[in-house]
């Protein structure tokens, strides 16, 4: 199955509700740009500052737009506050590949059991409604609260791209952790994990 990038395409359970981004979520995670800067200190695009935040969420609607990436916002049903953003990335229907990344949540929910919730429901649609055979995770190599979170929800290391980029606003390159989960990991045994 071919992604469709125009749908209005909603996830949730009983904890989480994730929904395509739009433009007016600024004012749903503003509080946390403003307040909680931190969060972007190694992301490769930052959301810190409303002006960042207004472009960080523009640049994900055009690449949707461009079919390149579907964007969610992240909605705690737990709390009634949106904690964040996600989003497939690197789509290949070809290969059955996609990334899933430029995750990224308010402080207090994080460690709160909201990420294996998004998680589970983006995998699953990756790998069941998709056809998806592998899923790939990156992330700066000293990001370790990004990599342990991928490994807690079943994402096998590949390996690392040594001196992969510049970090942004800096000259220093970084090194980029590639992690996975194949369909068949999947449907193995990180699905019941």
């Amino acid at each position: 199955m071919n992604f469709n990038f125009c749908q209005n395409l909603i996830l949730e359970d009983e904890h989480v509700l994730l929904r395509p981004l739009q433009e007016t979520d600024v004012a749903h995670l503003l509080e946390i740009s403003l307040n909680e800067p931190e969060t972007w200190e190694y992301s490769l695009l930052q959301a810190d500052g409303k002006e960042n935040l207004i472009n960080y969420i523009q640049l994900a609607i055009k690449a949707r737009e461009s079919k390149t990436e579907f964007p969610f916002i992240v909605f705690d049903k737990k709390t009634r506050k949106y904690a964040g953003s996600t989003r497939f990335y690197g789509i290949n229907h070809d290969f059955k590949t996609l990334q899933l990344g430029f995750t990224w949540y308010g402080k207090q929910f994080r460690g709160t059991g909201l990420n294996k919730h998004c998680k589970f429901l983006l995998l699953q649609f990756a790998f069941e409604e998709l056809g998806m055979e592998r899923i790939e995770f990156r992330a700066d190599n000293k990001n370790a609260r990004s990599i342990a979170a991928m490994k807690s929800i079943g994402c096998k290391e590949e390996g690392v791209l040594r001196n992969h980029m510049p970090n942004c606003n800096s000259d220093i390159r970084r090194d980029t952790i590639i992690l996975s989960i194949l369909n068949s990991e999947w449907f193995d045994n990180v699905k019941t994990n």
